[in-house]
Order: structure tokens, then C-alpha cells, then sequence
């Protein structure tokens, strides 16, 4: 492995513990052994989770070998991490219901017939008593309390469970189970890694090398993107979604995406976050161009150019896309012969209530076979609706029938 493939590795990183650890690691002249462990908490992929699985591939790439442990033990407990509150835990059932779509994404971007997948219950659900207590002996309570989502809760008279205490524990053995070198992560997850260190070394082993990765901003450009914020570009969504989701993100996330979630060197990142910043480079063809490789990179070559087309189709020239849905006129959205816009919205799901529906109305974000509509209280006869095709915003199209 030559200078510019550590370059690679070492992109993106926001630490590497300890410093020149990695190096060191290097020079033990065999394929180091590089861990990424992933809980099947749900069951959809999104790029916020490529992240890392991106950096575990350069890995592979670079002639190492990827070990993914896919959590079927510790996802019933469920990561304490970024928690305020105690995660429910998921049954064996539900476990293996996401594993299984989780292994088959996570495909997409590593080489998983020659990776090693792992899954930690075979070695941590049967661990005996003095095993347990064995591994639980590694820690103290006033080491799990430095942890700042636990001492938050803490100190917020929040509950913390035994239980909790001891997730961070079996992610570290998992490290000792495979021997790791490496350990990957993102930086929600640092206080895991370290302790996986901590456990290595108590059980003799030479401690890993832990390497952070940033975390990936939804849509809305500040939070962490997350399904459950709505902010989210999922993997395996079709194209066209994946497209209009990815135009949809703040400029100044463009280079970030591109150096994170795309499979382009280091230094062409470098020059296009230089032209976006002297102005040299436009933010609306960089974003494009992002949102192409990153569609391609998900369904083959030309799929980005298709879904841009169909994009450009539904938003620069204003025209139905092909794959419309239709949808009856609501029942209750009829009253006394009439539909009242505003229900007619709540009922095909535009809005989640009357009072979201007319402000979409009022902030001219509601369209009638292409007619901006103005008046939040329009009533139109159900006849006059049938056909005619209903939209909200920039993605959201209905066919009324």
C-alpha cells in the first residue's frame, strides 16, 4: 500500500485514535482486519449510513479485510447513543426481518462476498455468568457517566438501565471476538469505540485503532439525517426520488455529500468545494452533477441522467411525471355537494390537518392540473375534479379519479 492509499483512508476522518496509530498498524505488514458493526434497528439503509460503509470499501479496496457485524445480539438492547430516553427493545423476530434487507444495501457499496459477516449473537448469547460478569468488570459506573448523553439523563433525573450500561461492553467485545484492528464509526459513536479499546486491552489484545466519521446533514442541512426527521435520502429509493430528495439540500452541503457519499478522489472534491466557494464553480450544476453520480452510483450508469430528466420535466417545465398515482376523492371530503380544498388535501395525505392544508393554499404551494390555487377555501364540484391532477409542493402528484 503506497502514500496516496493512506491519503484516502485518512480522508474524510474527523479523528483516528491514537495518532499515527494507523500507521503503526500498517507497518504490521499484513491485511489489517477492519470492523464496522451496524444494528438492525430498521430496516432501510439511508446515505447518512454509507458513510462509513463508504470508508470500510476504500478499506477492501486497498487490499484489507472488512468485517461487518451485523448486530442481531446488541440490537435488542439497542444503542444508548444520542438517546434521551431509553430505546424499546426489539424482539428476535424484528431483528432478523431488518438484518436481512440491511445486508442486501449494504451490498451496494461494500464487496460483501468477500467481506466477513458476522452477526455477535453467536458469541454473546450464550455468554455464561462469569463471563458476563467478567466483561461487565471493564468498565466503572463513573466512566459510563462521563458519557455525555448518559450524564445528561443522569443528571435530568432521566432513567438509565443496567442494560444500557452494558451495550457499549458488548460492542467492544465484538472487537475482541474478531480481533480487530480497526474500528469504524461516526462520531455519535466514539465513547463505543473507545470503550472497545478499553476491552481489547483487558483481554490482552493490542487495543484498536478507532477511526470517526462525520455525520451526514439530512435535507433540512442542520440535523443528522434521520428517517424519523424526515430528512433522509434512502438507498433504495427509486431514482427520481433519490434525485428530487438530493436537489433539494442546502448549497453549502454540496462538497460534503460529493466527499462523504460519492466515489470521487479526495483532491477533484477539493477543487469543486474551491469553485463553489470563489463562485467559479455554479451551485446548481454542482448539485446536479452530485445528484447524478450519486443515483448512478445506486442504479447503474444513466440513471442519474434519466431522473434528472424527469425532474427537469416536473419542476423547469412543469409537466406530469409518467409514474402518476391516482387516488379517489375522499368521501369526507364531500359535504353538501361540494369539496372543500382544504379536506380534499388532508384526505389523499398532502396535509396532515386542515390548518396545514391552507397554509399550503396561502404560500402558493398547491397546483390543479397546473394552476397555482389561491383561495384556501375553495369548494369545487366532485365532478369537475375527476382527472385532473392534484400537486403539492415539488415531488407530491395525485390523479383524481
Amino acid at each position: 500500500m503506497g502514500p496516496e492509499d493512506l491519503v484516502v483512508l485518512r480522508s474524510g476522518a474527523v479523528e483516528l485514535v491514537p495518532d499515527g496509530g494507523l500507521e503503526e498498524k500498517l507497518k504490521l505488514g499484513r491485511p489489517l482486519r477492519v470492523k464496522l458493526g451496524v444494528d438492525p434497528s430498521r430496516p432501510d439503509l439511508t446515505l447518512g449510513h454509507t458513510v462509513v460503509l463508504r470508508k470500510l470499501r476504500q478499506f477492501q479496496d486497498t487490499g484489507h479485510t472488512a468485517i461487518l457485524i451485523i448486530g442481531d445480539f446488541t440490537a435488542r438492547i439497542g444503542d444508548p447513543s444520542g438517546r434521551s430516553d431509553t430505546r424499546p427493545m426489539l424482539t428476535e423476530e424484528e431483528v432478523a426481518a431488518n438484518a436481512a434487507t440491511y445486508l442486501e444495501q449494504a451490498g451496494k457499496v461494500i464487496d460483501v462476498e468477500h467481506a466477513e459477516v458476522r452477526g455477535n449473537a453467536a458469541w454473546s448469547a450464550g455468554m455464561s455468568m462469569g463471563e458476563l460478569l467478567r466483561l461487565a468488570s471493564v468498565a466503572t459506573v463513573a466512566q459510563m457517566l462521563e458519557r455525555e448523553d448518559f450524564r445528561g439523563r443522569y443528571q435530568g433525573g432521566q432513567p438509565i438501565s443496567v442494560v444500557e450500561f452494558l451495550y457499549p461492553l458488548f460492542q467492544g467485545h465484538d472487537s475482541v471476538a474478531v480481533e480487530a484492528d480497526v474500528e469504524l464509526g461516526g462520531t455519535d459513536q466514539t465513547f463505543n469505540l473507545l470503550m472497545g479499546r478499553e476491552v481489547q486491552r483487558a483481554y490482552g489484545m493490542d487495543p484498536q485503532v478507532v477511526l470517526t466519521m462525520p455525520l451526514l446533514e439530512g435535507l433540512d442541512g442542520v440535523r443528522k439525517m434521520s428517517k424519523s426527521l424526515d430528512n433522509w435520502v434512502g438507498i433504495a429509493e427509486p431514482p427520481e426520488t433519490q434525485f428530487g430528495k438530493l436537489m433539494s439540500i442546502p448549497d453549502h452541503l454540496i462538497a460534503k455529500y460529493l466527499r462523504l457519499c460519492a466515489p470521487l478522489d479526495p483532491a477533484e472534491v477539493d477543487a469543486v468545494e474551491r469553485g463553489l466557494a470563489d463562485g467559479s464553480l455554479g451551485a446548481n450544476e454542482e448539485k446536479r452533477r452530485m445528484a447524478r453520480i450519486l443515483v448512478d452510483l445506486y442504479h447503474g450508469e444513466g440513471a442519474g441522467e434519466r431522473a434528472e430528466a424527469g425532474f427537469n420535466a416536473v419542476h423547469r417545465d412543469h409537466q406530469v411525471p409518467d409514474d402518476l398515482e391516482e387516488a379517489p376523492i375522499p368521501q369526507d371530503a364531500v359535504r353538501e355537494g361540494t369539496v372543500w380544498l382544504p379536506r380534499l388535501l388532508v384526505g389523499v395525505g398532502f396535509a396532515a390537518s386542515n390548518g396545514e392544508a391552507r397554509r399550503a393554499v396561502t404560500q402558493g404551494g398547491v397546483r390543479l392540473d397546473g394552476e397555482v390555487l389561491t383561495d384556501p377555501d375553495a369548494e369545487f364540484p366532485p365532478e369537475s375534479l375527476l382527472g385532473k391532477v392534484l400537486q403539492v409542493g415539488r415531488r407530491r402528484f395525485v390523479r383524481l379519479i
